[in-house]
């Protein structure tokens, strides 16, 4: 019996390409990625939360990975701007 062949995979490599060329999200948060010790970590996540308020702006923080030493990479996201 032979093996079925694959769809062509252009249309698909097309979109994941531009998608990947706009370089983020269209959801309109706005991102920012850091790896710091514990306790920066803790200092840079409390100047966010005090600069953009979570209750005007949404912010929170995405993800949080503990690494090796202490050190904590961690993504915040906040909206660009308060309503």
């Amino acid at each position: 019996m032979p093996t079925p062949m694959r769809p062509p995979l252009d249309g698909l490599k097309r979109q994941l390409d531009r998608a990947r060329a706009e370089g983020r999200p269209r959801d309109g948060f706005i991102r920012e990625t850091f790896v710091l010790p514990r306790t920066d970590a803790r200092l840079k996540a409390q100047e966010w939360f005090d600069r953009w308020p979570k209750q005007a702006y949404w912010t929170s923080i995405e993800s949080w990975f503990e690494r090796p030493n202490d050190v904590i990479e961690f993504t915040i996201r906040r909206l660009p701007a308060a309503d």
